[in-house]
C-alpha cells in the first residue's frame, strides 16, 4: 500500500472513532463525516450561490452547531459546500461555476472562522468528452493543487464515495476508474479538508446508444444471448498465438488452461519480450458488436492505471467493406489479421476473388499481427463495417463508444491509426473529417472520399448501363454504340467497371431491396420489408433511409404531382408522419458524353439521343424519363454533415493513400487523387496526404498495408513530440519523416522510386511481365487494362474519369447537384461539332432551364461542420444534426498524447 492510500485509509479509520473534525463533504446530505448527521442541501442553481444547512453534531457530547455555507459566484447545481466540524462557526469558499467548480469550507474553530488554504484540485475526465460519456463508466484523473494536501484528497460522484477507487499510476497521476455512473447526469466532485472542492458535471448514455447518432435504426434484431433489447451482453474472451512453426501462419487459437508448447516470443517497440499470445475480448455497445485485441500476458493484472508493460498505448482500428445496411447485430471485422485484399474480392462477383487474391497472396505480410507483437492494440466494430452499416454519425459513434471503454479498461492511448480498403477507407476518410480527433493517423486503401459523392457515379452508371442495354440501339441514323463508345462516355476503358459496380452496389439505395433482420413483406405489416403498393409503411432497406436522421425527411411538395413523387410515400408519412429520406443525387442539366462528343468519339446524333432518353430516378429509385432533382434538405444536410467529405477538417490527420491500378473493379483510382484535389482546395495543400501506388491491381503492393502503417506509426510519434501551440495540420506537415512522400512500389514490397509511378516504360521488364501475368490470370474483358506495356496509356496507375467528369466535372466530383448556365450553340465545350437544327431543338427541350456550369460550385455546397449530433437533450431526433457544444473542460484528454490535443479541443473531443 503506497503512502496515499495509507493516508486515506488512516483518515477514515480516524473518521469512524469520531476523532477526525474534518470528513468529505457530500452534495443532497450525503458523505458527511462521522460523527454528523448532515441535511445539508446543495445550492444547485440558486443565483445567489447559497449552500444552507444544519448539522447537528454527535461527537463526545459537543455542543450542536449551526453552520451556513456560502459559496459566491453560484454553483450551477454542481458545486457543494460543506462545512466540518464546526462549531458555531462560519466557512466561506471560493466561486463556484460549472467546469470544475464549488467549494468546501475546512473545518471551523469553536466561534471563529476558517477559509481553506488551499486551492481545489483539478477534475479530467479522461476517457471521453464528460457530456458523452457512456455505459456507466469514466476514466478519471484527479490533480492536486500544488499547495495542497493530497493525502487527505476524497472523491465522491453524486455524494457516493469513490476515493477507494483511485490510486497513483507509474507516472504519479491519481488516476480511477468511477463506476455506477446513472444514464443522466451525474456530479463527480474532489477535495478534501483546508482545500476548495472540485465539481464537475458529467453527463452518461446508455450501453446501448444512442449518444449523438440519434433515434436508433428500427426494426433491430439482437444476437442469441443477449441481455436485453439494446443488446446488452456481458463481454467474452478468446486467446490466440504465433507459433514457432512456420507452417502455422497468423494468430492461432490459444487456451491458458492447456498452453501451446510453440508459442513464439516477440519484442515490442518498448523493448519488452514476451510470448505472442493475444487475447481479444469480444462484447456489445450501441447495439453491435466490438472486438479490442492486445498482447496479453495471462498470468498477470490489467487495469487502466496499470497496463501490462507491453502495451505502447497506440491503437490501431480496423475495418470493413463495402456499403450497405443491415437491421440486427453483426460481426466486428477482425481484430487478428488484416487483408485489404480480402475487402476487394469479398465485394466481387464470384469466381473472380480467388483470380485476384492468388498472385499477391503468397507475399504479403499481415499489418495486424505485426501491430499486435509490436505492442499496440486493435479494435474494431461491427458499425464501422460500413456493408453492415453505411452511416457516417453512427459509425462516428460507434468507434467514439468503443474507444471509450477501451480507455477505461486498457489505458489512455498516444495515438489512433486506421486503417481498410473500400469501404473501410469511407469510414476513415469520412470520419476524419466529420469528428477530427477519432483517428490521428489513416491509411486508406482502394479507397472512396466518401459514400455519397461516389452515389452519383454509381446513379449515373444505372442509367447509362439502362440505356445502352437496348438490344439494338439505332440512334436515328447515328449508328450503333461500340463499346468503345459506351466505355468513354462512362471514361473508363470498357463498361466492366460500370457492370460490376451495378452488380455490387446500387441495390443498396434500392427500398425494396432485403436486408438482414428485415422480414419478408408481409401486406400491412410495418415491421417487414417495404412494398409501394402491399406495405407502404414497411421497412425500405436503403442506405438513404438509414440515414435518415442526417438527410431528413421529403417534405410534403414532394409526395404526390412531381415526376420522382411514388403514391406510397403519402401513405406511408399517413403511418410514420414523416416522408422517406431526402436523396443528395442530382443529374438535372449534366450533359452526358459532352467530352466523347468534344473529340469527335461519339456523334451529334448519339449525344442528342442519350440525354434525351437516359432520364433519372423516382423516390423508389426506379427509372423516369424526367431527370432526377436532389431533395432539399437533404442536400445541403449531406454536405454539412460530411456525408459528401469537403475535406473542410481532414488536414488535421495524417493519411497514406495505397492505390494500384484500376482493372475494371469498380475501386477507381482517381478516387485517392479526388481526395487530394479536395484538400488541396479547402486548404491550398495536401501536405498531410501522401500516395503510394503499385503495381498490384487495386491495392498497390503487397506490403503496403505493412510499410504504410509502420512509416504512419514513425510520423506520428514525430508530431507527438512537438507540444507547442502550434496549428495540429502545421505540426503534421513538419513531422512527416523526409522519406515518406507519394511514392512508387513493385507490388511485391519494393520501392521503385520516390514519386508517383512513371510508364511502364521506365520500369524494368521483371516489373512489366508481372503485370502482364496479372493481367491474364484476371482474364480481363480488355486486353492490358491495368496500362501494362505496349498500351496506349502505359501508366502504371491509369487514371480513369467517371461520366460526370466526361460531362465536364473537375476530379473532386462532390458537384451532387450543378449550377446551371444557358444552352449555348456556340459553347467551347462542344468544340467543332455543329447540331443540326432539329437536334438543337432537342437539346432545348432537355434542357429547358440551362446546362452544368462546373466552373462553380455545386448548389448547396458548403463546409462541413464538425461534432455534429443528431439528438437533442431528451433524445429527439434533429434531423440534419446540430453542433455539439463545446467540450467541458478538462475532457477526452485519455484520446491522445498532448501533441495532438488541437485536434480534439476544436472537435469537441
Amino acid at each position: 500500500m503506497n503512502t496515499w492510500q495509507r493516508s486515506v485509509v488512516a483518515l477514515a479509520a480516524a473518521a469512524m472513532l469520531g476523532l477526525a473534525g474534518c470528513g468529505g463533504g457530500g452534495a443532497n446530505g450525503t458523505g458527511q463525516p462521522a460523527g454528523e448527521t448532515s441535511q445539508g442541501q446543495d445550492g444547485g442553481g440558486n443565483p445567489s450561490g447559497t449552500d444552507t444547512g444544519t448539522g447537528s453534531e454527535n461527537n463526545n457530547g459537543s455542543d450542536p452547531g449551526n453552520g451556513a455555507d456560502t459559496g459566491t459566484g453560484g454553483e450551477s447545481g454542481t458545486g457543494t459546500d460543506t462545512g466540518d466540524g464546526s462549531n458555531g462557526g462560519t466557512d466561506t469558499g471560493g466561486s463556484g461555476d460549472t467546469g470544475n467548480s464549488g467549494d468546501s469550507g475546512d473545518s471551523g474553530d469553536s466561534g471563529g472562522t476558517t477559509t481553506p488554504t488551499a486551492a481545489a484540485p483539478t477534475l479530467k475526465v479522461l476517457s471521453n468528452r464528460a457530456d458523452l460519456i457512456s455505459g456507466g463508466n469514466a476514466l478519471v484523473e484527479v490533480v492536486p493543487a500544488p499547495d495542497a494536501d493530497a493525502a487527505h484528497l476524497q472523491v465522491a460522484v453524486n455524494g457516493r464515495d469513490v476515493t477507494a477507487d483511485f490510486a497513483p499510476d507509474a507516472q504519479g497521476r491519481l488516476i480511477g476508474l468511477v463506476s455506477g455512473l446513472v444514464d443522466g447526469p451525474n456530479t463527480l466532485t474532489a477535495g478534501g479538508p483546508g482545500m476548495h472542492t472540485a465539481s464537475m458535471a458529467v453527463t452518461n448514455h446508455p450501453q446501448g446508444g444512442p449518444v449523438i447518432a440519434g433515434p436508433q435504426l428500427q426494426p433491430w434484431g439482437c444476437q442469441d444471448g443477449a441481455q436485453d433489447a439494446q443488446c446488452n451482453q456481458a463481454p467474452s474472451f478468446t486467446w490466440f498465438y504465433k507459433s514457432t512453426d512456420p507452417t502455422k501462419q497468423g494468430l492461432r487459437p490459444y487456451d491458458p488452461a492447456n498452453p501451446a508448447q510453440d508459442v513464439a516470443f516477440t519484442a515490442t517497440q518498448d523493448g519488452v519480450t514476451l510470448p505472442f499470445i493475444v487475447r481479444v475480448e469480444t462484447g456489445y455497445q450501441d447495439r453491435d458488436q466490438y472486438a479490442i485485441a492486445v498482447l496479453y500476458q495471462p498470468d498477470r493484472p490489467w487495469t487502466a492505471r496499470t497496463p501490462q508493460a507491453q502495451f505502447n498505448r497506440k491503437l490501431v482500428i480496423n475495418h470493413g467493406f463495402s456499403c450497405g445496411v443491415d437491421h440486427r447485430t453483426g460481426t466486428a471485422p477482425s481484430v487478428i489479421s488484416y487483408q485489404p485484399l480480402s475487402a476487394v474480392t469479398g465485394a466481387l462477383p464470384g469466381g473472380l476473388s480467388d483470380a485476384l487474391a492468388l498472385p499477391l497472396g503468397a507475399v504479403t505480410t499481415d499489418p495486424t499481427v505485426y501491430a499486435l507483437g509490436a505492442g499496440f492494440a486493435v479494435m474494431s466494430t461491427a458499425l464501422d463495417y460500413s456493408g453492415h452499416n453505411c452511416n457516417l454519425p453512427l459509425q462516428a459513434e460507434s468507434l467514439m463508444m468503443a474507444k471509450e471503454h477501451l480507455i477505461d479498461t486498457y489505458g489512455t492511448l498516444r495515438y489512433t491509426i486506421g486503417e481498410g480498403c473500400s469501404g473501410g477507407s469511407i469510414t476513415q476518410y469520412w470520419v476524419s473529417n466529420a469528428y477530427p480527433g477519432i483517428y490521428q493517423g489513416i491509411l486508406p486503401t482502394c479507397s472512396f472520399p466518401d459514400a455519397w459523392s461516389t452515389a452519383t457515379q454509381f446513379a449515373d452508371y444505372h442509367l447509362l448501363l439502362a440505356y445502352f442495354g437496348n438490344p439494338v440501339l439505332s440512334v436515328n441514323g447515328g449508328g450503333l454504340w461500340t463499346e468503345a463508345q459506351m466505355a468513354d462516355v462512362e471514361g473508363h476503358v470498357s463498361t466492366a467497371n460500370s457492370e460490376v459496380s451495378e452488380t455490387a452496389q446500387f441495390h443498396v439505395a434500392v427500398p425494396t431491396d432485403a436486408c438482414a433482420g428485415v422480414p419478408a413483406t408481409v401486406a400491412g405489416d410495418t415491421g417487414t420489408r417495404y412494398d409501394p403498393t402491399t406495405n407502404p409503411a414497411g421497412v425500405r432497406c436503403d442506405i438513404q433511409d438509414a440515414a435518415i436522421n442526417v438527410f431528413g425527411p421529403r417534405p410534403p411538395a414532394l409526395w404526390t404531382g412531381t415526376p420522382t413523387s411514388v403514391p406510397s410515400e403519402a401513405a406511408a408519412a399517413a403511418i410514420t408522419g414523416h416522408g422517406f429520406a431526402g436523396f443528395p443525387i442530382d443529374n438535372v442539366g449534366v450533359q452526358y458524353g459532352l467530352d466523347s462528343l468534344r473529340r469527335g468519339v461519339i456523334t451529334p446524333a448519339m449525344f442528342v439521343d442519350l440525354n434525351g432518353k437516359i432520364g433519372g430516378l423516382d423516390a423508389d429509385t426506379n427509372p423516369i424519363s424526367a431527370r432526377t432533382p436532389a431533395v432539399e434538405p437533404a442536400l445541403a444536410n449531406a454536405y454539412r454533415s460530411g456525408m459528401i467529405n469537403e475535406a473542410t477538417n481532414l488536414d488535421s490527420v495524417a493519411i497514406i493513400d495505397c492505390r494500384g491500378p484500376d482493372p475494371g473493379f469498380f475501386h477507381d483510382a482517381y478516387r485517392a487523387f479526388a481526395s487530394r484535389a479536395r484538400l488541396d482546395r479547402a486548404h491550398g495543400n495536401h501536405d498531410n496526404q501522401v500516395i503510394w501506388e503499385g503495381a498490384a491491381p487495386i491495392i498497390g503492393d503487397a506490403q503496403c498495408g505493412l510499410n504504410s502503417l509502420k512509416a504512419m506509426d514513425r510520423w506520428l510519434a514525430a508530431a507527438e513530440q512537438d507540444t507547442s501551440n502550434t496549428p495540429l495540420p502545421a505540426k503534421l506537415t513538419k513531422a512527416k519523416p523526409v522519406d515518406v512522400v507519394d511514392e512508387c512500389w513493385s507490388g511485391a514490397g519494393v520501392k521503385l522510386t520516390d514519386t508517383l509511378c512513371p510508364s511502364t516504360a521506365v520500369l524494368t521488364q521483371p516489373l512489366a511481365s508481372l503485370l502482364t501475368s496479372l493481367t491474364d490470370a484476371l482474364k480481363l474483358p480488355v486486353p492490358d487494362l491495368v496500362g501494362t506495356v505496349d498500351t496506349l496509356d502505359p501508366a502504371v496507375v491509369s487514371i480513369y474519369r467517371t461520366p460526370r467528369m466526361v460531362a465536364g466535372d473537375a476530379i473532386t466530383t462532390d458537384a451532387n447537384k450543378c449550377q446551371l448556365k444557358p444552352l449555348d450553340r456556340g459553347d467551347p465545350a462542344y468544340g467543332n461539332v455543329t447540331f443540326a437544327d432539329a437536334q438543337w431543338q432537342a437539346l432545348q427541350s432537355v434542357f429547358p432551364d440551362g446546362v452544368c456550369d462546373f466552373s462553380k460550385p455545386g448548389v448547396s455546397q458548403q463546409p462541413t461542420i464538425p461534432w455534429l449530433t443528431y439528438q437533442d437533450a431528451a433524445g429527439n431526433v434533429v434531423y440534419g444534426g446540430t453542433p455539439l457544444p463545446a467540450a467541458p473542460q478538462n475532457s477526452g484528454e485519455g484520446w491522445a498524447s498532448p501533441a495532438f490535443q488541437p485536434s480534439a479541443t476544436t472537435s469537441g473531443t
